[in-house]
């Protein structure tokens, strides 16, 4: 589901980042779907030592993944090479419900692109911020996860609701989410269902920090990365 060859079309002026350029990721694939598809990602300070923030933009679905968002989301990952700090976001009040429900029935679960999009967020060289300016649910644990530094708003809520779906979490998701909240604390959420907000996750080390504007804090916690420029993914290089 979806095309594996996502690029990346640059249009001028536009969105929330002051003094940067909007890109809007886009695929190959089915027409008539781009409403599906379409994240935006708006560099900040340049390709070498800046900052790419990347935007989940499907409001109006809770910004529920389809394959072709997650190979847009991928390739955003992927040709940010050189910049310093990558943070990523979504649009409206919810960072992501997870899986594309309808998608999932036509085997989304299986599309590798979720691996896709986890690797290059791993193999990203500079720092990397998950600002989760609403509820993270299901398998948009895995982008969350892989990042180097989670920060959430208050009203964040964190569950991955496997067990009463019937599928399988994403195969690399259990390992990092018990590498960060300890094994019992993984199973509660994936073997139990636990349902916990953004006090709690604080409390189990899935996120950094929580604060009203997650962007904003995000930010903050890149400036050193910013300033360091190429010595920030030789520190990052030691873990």
């Amino acid at each position: 589901m979806g095309g594996q060859g996502a690029g990346l079309d640059v249009r001028g002026g536009g969105g929330p980042v002051a003094g940067g350029r909007c890109v809007a990721a886009r695929g190959a694939g089915t027409a008539g779907r781009g409403a599906d598809r379409v994240i935006r990602v708006h560099d900040e300070g340049g390709l070498e030592g800046g900052l790419r923030l990347v935007v989940l933009d499907r409001a109006d679905k809770a910004n529920a993944l389809t394959a072709a968002m997650l190979a847009d989301l991928a390739a955003a990952v992927e040709t940010a090479e050189g910049f310093a700090a990558l943070v990523v976001t979504g649009a409206g009040k919810v960072f992501s419900a997870g899986a594309d429900l309808q998608g999932m029935a036509e085997g989304l679960g299986d599309a590798p692109e979720w691996g896709r999009l986890t690797a290059a967020l791993d193999g990203f060289r500079g720092l990397s911020v998950a600002a989760l300016n609403g509820t993270l649910a299901g398998g948009a644990f895995g982008m969350a996860l892989a990042c180097d530094l989670r920060v959430c708003v208050p009203g964040a809520e964190f569950f991955y609701p496997v067990m009463k779906r019937g599928y399988l979490p994403q195969p690399s998701d259990p390992k990092r989410l018990a590498a960060l909240v300890g094994p019992s604390r993984a199973r509660m959420i994936l073997l139990a269902g636990a349902r916990i907000g953004a006090a709690e996750a604080l409390g189990w080390g899935l996120v950094d920090r929580v604060a009203d504007d997650a962007l904003a804090a995000a930010r903050a916690l890149c400036a050193d990365a910013l300033a360091a420029g190429a010595h920030g993914a030789r520190i990052k290089a030691l873990f």
